[in-house]
């Protein structure tokens, strides 16, 4: 049986709560080293990491967090940017002490670890964009993103575990195989805290709505900003992401100073659930070259 207990077994780790410029903040940590942080996706939490925190926790302290809005993180009354996001990114850096670090964002943690280090340069030593939104999706990568956001909106309207395991399997590229009954009641179990449905409803349209008309990625992903990533960087793809194929992503890269591409053949857009053990090879031979 999939289990997180069993990809955590024997490994020392803790859930934290941190104030975060203001914002009392999750984390799921362990490890010791220096501070590597993973940043979910939209309508995520800290838990879309279980499967890599034992294999960097020999290498570094590692903080899985769930972002601001997300989880059981304080919620933001105003309007979600990647500023905001970024903001309580370097507020938690601050918290816990770490002048820099490594970051890894999946998805829209993708978008704003690339923020980050566009604005903070001297703060992010490495940085890992994994399924991120890197371009304007095209027309097919558009309807896919549309999809999401049906069904982010029905989890969120109308809670219910099918309902969230919809949502989740548009994550997988065999959500049959990798899609627990465990993860998904850690989703519906997050969404069930009062008031949480609104407000994920609130981020799912602030969010991919922003990007299928392209606003987003007009505004904080244009090459011209891509190219001020002074660090060495890893785009982390796979074969089968909703939204953004490959090629988008092979085009966005070029614009970023020191980058490289890698591309898992067997998951969509949680190669770190998906292919857990060759994310954190790939993942761990970048990080520590």
């Amino acid at each position: 049986m999939s289990t997180i207990w069993v990809d955590m077994l024997g490994v020392p780790f803790r859930q934290t709560f941190y104030q975060a410029g203001g914002y009392r903040t999750r984390a799921i940590e362990c490890g010791d080293g220096p501070p590597l942080i993973f940043l979910h996706g939209t309508g995520g939490h800290a838990e879309a990491y279980m499967r890599n925190l034992a294999a960097h926790a020999k290498h570094f302290h590692v903080y899985a967090i769930d972002m601001l809005g997300h989880g059981y993180t304080d919620h933001y009354d105003g309007d979600y940017t990647m500023q905001v996001w970024s903001d309580h990114l370097l507020a938690f850096m601050d918290a816990i002490g770490a002048d820099s670090a490594c970051l890894s964002g999946e998805s829209l943690g993708a978008m704003v670890s690339a923020w980050t280090a566009i604005r903070q340069p001297q703060r992010v030593k490495k940085l890992v964009l994994n399924t991120g939104i890197l371009a304007p999706p095209n027309a097919k990568g558009k309807q896919e993103l549309i999809d999401a956001l049906e069904r982010s909106k029905k989890a969120a309207g109308n809670l219910t575990m099918d309902a969230v395991r919809a949502r989740m399997a548009w994550l997988m590229a065999e959500p049959d195989k990798t899609l627990t009954d465990e993860v998904v009641a850690i989703r519906y179990a997050i969404y069930a805290q009062p008031g949480m449905q609104q407000h994920m409803g609130k981020i799912a349209v602030s969010t991919l709505g922003r990007v299928v008309d392209d606003a987003w990625t007009s505004q904080w992903m244009r090459p011209e900003l891509m190219k001020d990533i002074q660090c060495p960087t890893l785009v982390l793809w796979t074969r089968h992401n909703p939204g953004q194929p490959v090629e988008l992503a092979e085009a966005a890269m070029r614009h970023i100073p020191d980058a490289r591409l890698v591309v898992l053949e067997q998951s969509a857009h949680w190669p770190q659930w998906e292919e857990p053990e060759l994310f954190n090879r790939l993942h761990l031979d970048f990080l520590r070259a």
